[in-house]
C-alpha cells in the first residue's frame, strides 16, 4: 500500500530547501537522510532526502536532486510517497485509505452514506459522507461523534448530532394548539 508521507510546499532560500506539509507520525524515520521516496507524480522524483530540519513547528527538506529554487518550485505540490507492508496501525488510528468506501451508519444501523475521502485539519480530521441523496456531509472524526469504526464489517458508527445530516432526516413537530397573534 502507498502512504504520503508529505506534501512539497514553496521553496525556502536559493539551494533548493523546501518547506513540507508533513502527513506522517514517524516523521523522523520516513524522511531519514538517505531515504529515497516516490512521487506523485511520479515525473518529480524519486527524491533523496539530504537533509531536513524543523524551525517553529515548520519542517524543510533538502533533496540530492534538487538545487536550486527553480527546481524546487517545479516539484511544489508534489505527494512524497512510500510503498508499506508493515502494519503500523495503534488502536483507533487509520490510514484514510481504509476509511474510504465504507459505509457510514446511525446507531441503530440506518444508512447515513459512504465514507467518500477524509480531510486532515489541525483541529480534527473529517469524515467526508456522501448520503444517499448525493448531499456531501463533512463529519468530525472525533469519538463522541464517529463512535465505531469496523473495518471487518465494511462501516463506520456514526452518533450525529441533529442537524449534521440532511434535513429529509429530521423530524419536525409543530405545536398545532398555540396561539398565534
Amino acid at each position: 500500500m502507498q502512504l504520503n508521507v508529505a506534501i512539497v510546499g514553496p521553496a525556502h532560500g536559493l539551494k533548493g530547501e523546501v518547506k513540507l506539509d508533513v502527513r506522517t507520525d514517524n516523521p523522523q524515520r520516513r524522511l531519514a537522510v538517505g531515504a529515497v521516496l516516490a512521487t506523485e507524480p511520479a515525473s518529480a522524483g524519486p527524491l533523496t532526502v539530504e537533509r531536513t530540519r524543523v524551525y517553529k513547528g515548520v519542517t524543510y527538506a533538502k533533496f540530492v536532486e534538487v538545487n536550486s529554487r527553480e527546481a524546487a518550485e517545479a516539484i511544489r505540490a508534489a505527494k512524497l510517497v512510500i510503498e508499506s507492508e508493515e502494519d503500523e496501525g495503534e488502536e483507533n488510528a487509520w490510514f484514510p485509505h481504509q476509511l474510504k468506501g465504507l459505509e457510514a451508519l446511525d446507531p441503530e444501523g440506518y444508512e447515513l452514506g459512504i465514507v467518500i475521502d477524509v480531510e486532515s485539519h489541525p483541529a480534527q480530521d473529517l469524515l467526508i459522507v456522501r448520503e444517499p441523496d448525493g448531499v456531501i456531509t463533512r463529519v468530525p472524526f472525533v469519538s463522541q461523534i464517529v463512535t465505531e469504526v469496523d473495518l471487518d464489517d465494511h462501516c463506520v458508527i456514526i452518533d450525529a448530532p441533529p442537524g449534521l445530516f440532511s434535513e429529509e432526516e429530521l423530524v419536525v413537530v409543530e405545536n398545532e394548539g398555540e396561539n398565534q397573534e
